[in-house]
């Protein structure tokens, strides 16, 4: 993603404009409009490094900016925790390129749920956890035994074979499917427009809302 910015040339100073303008050049000498033409000689041709640099560059690259090459192009990727229902938990921004695990502790360790009756105090982690072979690995599967979190992930090509695995049970991970898809139905949603990872997030977040109501 590129920007471009305008440029304002002030009115007088070193640009020269101030004293001759409006005023038409003498014959044989060069008039305002030429030192205009010289001063911007450059400005659309071979155009050097953008003038913002250091922290505050850094602070709105593109990762900072949840942006990043992925298989398709330069893209987002919104990694969503919904409950047994279907509607988004938590809600998670990175770039196209990082991996579903990477953000797998933070999907956890936020978000609440209502207890079975509505009584009590909300639940912040599941019973269960269903999840594509792409949560499937030792360090994710670890954190669910330490956290007494059932698991129900189907184990990748070249794995061991895991002893029980509830097909039926794994089915009802398209109720995640079925959230995206209408999450995706807002276009700014399906389709990002804003230049900031937090005001993107704001409008998934707002949609997220209206899916809730």
């Amino acid at each position: 993603m590129a920007e471009r910015g305008d440029a304002l040339l002030p009115l007088g100073g070193p640009w020269g404009l101030g004293p001759h303008l409006g005023r038409t050049p003498a014959a044989g000498g060069c008039g305002w409009a030429t030192r205009l033409v010289s001063a911007l000689r450059g400005w659309h041709r071979d155009p050097g490094a953008p003038a913002r640099g250091g922290r505050a560059s850094r602070k709105r690259g593109p990762v900072e900016q949840a942006l990043g090459k992925s298989r398709g192009s330069f893209s987002t990727k919104l990694h969503l925790r919904a409950d047994r229902g279907g509607k988004p938990v938590v809600l998670l921004l990175t770039a196209g390129e990082r991996h579903e695990q990477s953000v797998f502790v933070p999907l956890m360790e936020r978000g609440a749920v209502k207890r079975p009756g509505g009584r009590g105090r909300l639940r912040k982690r599941p019973q269960r956890l269903v999840g594509d072979k792409g949560y499937s690995s030792g360090k994710v599967r670890r954190y669910l035994r330490q956290h007494s979190i059932g698991a129900t992930i189907p184990k990748k090509r070249g794995e061991q074979p895991q002893w029980v695995f509830d097909r039926e049970l794994y089915r009802e991970r398209n109720r995640v499917e079925r959230c995206i898809n209408r999450l995706k139905q807002y276009r700014r949603v399906a389709t990002r427009y804003e230049k900031l990872a937090v005001n993107y997030l704001a409008m998934v977040t707002i949609a997220a809302i209206l899916i809730w109501l």
